[in-house]
């Protein structure tokens, strides 16, 4: 039996599966297209851009092209065709609605084309809110993006683009919910839009969900693998959550060196992160409470509450850190701010300690006076008064000017009085517990002068 001739199909162009491929051989047909227009070689041009449609259906310009091209060839309806595919694919699109108009123009449609024409102007007005929100953007002056894409739907309430972007920029405001809504209502209508899985994870990555975000990201890219803002934000999220995660274990370690540096650079990753951040800089600042850098951790704190002025734990850090440096009148301020917000006993306690503090604070400090520490034994007290008394004894400085004599019999009486106080276990309890000691009699004069108590260490 003979055998059978099977006709096998040559392929004589590589089939192209990858979606970035496809986009770009389209690109170079649309080239081809354009330069043949150019010559005036319409019919050929023609073929190019059907070419470049049969590649990528989707792209409004091909049509656009192609029906400016049938209009040179005097083929209105096909153009009228194209036009219209176009503006249905963007309806942005300035050229589309321009060349729609036209074709039912020559076709005596004067209706159709009046409502194109005035289409078209929408359209301009569009490309000028479009214009202003990219420059808006790169001044990062979001509010102002806002308002543009705001603007714009007002005559484009179907454009996703617009919606996107107007989504981003309300993240990047902290208006996160308003985000989420705008994403979610694009989702529902289409759940592979790369975009707004993108600003969903956007959204929860700057309200500190990471784990979450990132699996929002991913998503994103693979919808579009070249997705740039989704790749940088979900090697930023991860990174975040690493350095951060670092950080804390070396804190829990009581490597404080190690924690203080590992938050310093969790903080240059990525500044647009603000509730994270915050929460960064506060333990960065209890770091270096430990390391005793008391002014950076204060300035930490309020970093923190800058970015985040909720932030009850950044509060109660700096107050910790303003009583820790006896900046009595600051740790009020803040511990009054927690109490007003989480009216607790445990921050009402801290805020009677503090104001307690503040108040012993506008008092003489008579272990200053005597030169000991608060915790002085009776017998350091003794001693201390001793040296100090024979330091500013008048008769030490009776060769001295009078200024300096009136200065030091001053200073010789406050050790008296100092010395009156804090031997006397009664008068000292009520001194350390911040009473007013006038209430108990105070200071009687009497055998308790400062010189009565000098003669008797003699």
């Amino acid at each position: 039996m003979a055998a059978v001739d099977i006709d096998v199909p040559v392929e004589t162009e590589p089939k192209i599966h990858n979606q970035q491929d496809l986009e770009r051989q389209a690109e170079g047909f649309k080239e081809q297209g354009n330069a043949l227009y150019s010559k005036k070689d319409y019919s050929e041009a023609f073929n190019y851009y059907t070419k470049a449609i049969d590649t990528c259906p989707k792209n409004a310009s091909y049509y656009g092209n192609r029906a400016a091209t049938l209009m040179m060839l005097c083929r209105f309806r096909e153009a009228l065709e194209d036009s219209q595919q176009a503006v249905r694919l963007d309806d942005c699109f300035m050229k589309g609605h321009l060349r729609e108009g036209k074709c039912h123009l020559s076709l005596g449609n004067a209706m159709a084309a009046s409502r194109c024409f005035e289409k078209n102007k929408n359209a301009a007005t569009l490309l000028e809110y479009e214009r202003m929100a990219d420059f808006g953007f790169e001044k990062r002056d979001f509010r102002k993006v806002v308002y543009c894409m705001d603007r714009a739907l007002a005559l484009a309430s179907a454009c996703h683009r617009f919606k996107i972007l107007k989504a981003e920029c309300l993240a990047l405001l902290g208006r996160y919910p308003e985000a989420q809504s705008v994403a979610s209502d694009i989702l529902r209508m289409d759940s592979t839009n790369a975009d707004a899985l993108y600003v969903r994870g956007l959204c929860l990555y700057y309200e500190d969900c990471i784990d979450k975000a990132v699996q929002f990201f991913v998503q994103a890219l693979r919808m579009a693998p070249d997705h740039e803002k989704a790749r940088l934000a979900c090697r930023n999220a991860k990174a975040l959550k690493a350095k951060k995660e670092e950080g804390n274990q070396a804190f829990k370690n009581n490597n404080y060196e190690a924690a203080y540096q590992l938050y310093s650079e969790a903080l240059m990753i990525d500044p647009n992160n603000i509730k994270t951040n915050a929460k960064l800089y506060c333990n960065r600042a209890t770091a270096g409470a430990k390391l005793k850098k008391l002014n950076q951790a204060i300035e930490d704190c309020t970093s923190a509450i800058k970015l985040d002025d909720t932030y009850i734990k950044a509060y109660l850090r700096r107050a910790q850190c303003y009583m820790d440096t006896e900046q009595y009148e600051e740790a009020v301020r803040d511990y009054e701010k927690v109490y007003q917000t989480e009216k607790t006993s445990d921050h009402k306690h801290l805020l009677k300690t503090a104001q307690l503090q503040l108040k012993k604070s506008k008092r003489k400090d008579y272990y200053k006076v005597l030169g000991v520490g608060k915790n002085a034994t009776e017998d350091e007290i003794k001693k201390a008064y001793r040296k100090r008394a024979l330091m500013h004894h008048p008769d030490r400085h009776s060769a001295a000017t009078l200024e300096v004599q009136k200065e030091e019999e001053k200073k010789f009486k406050e050790v008296g009085e100092a010395f009156t106080v804090l031997s006397d276990p009664k008068k000292k309890i009520r001194y350390d517990n911040g009473h007013d000691l006038d209430d108990d009699g105070g200071f009687d004069g009497g055998d308790s002068g400062p010189g009565n108590f000098f003669f008797q260490f003699g």
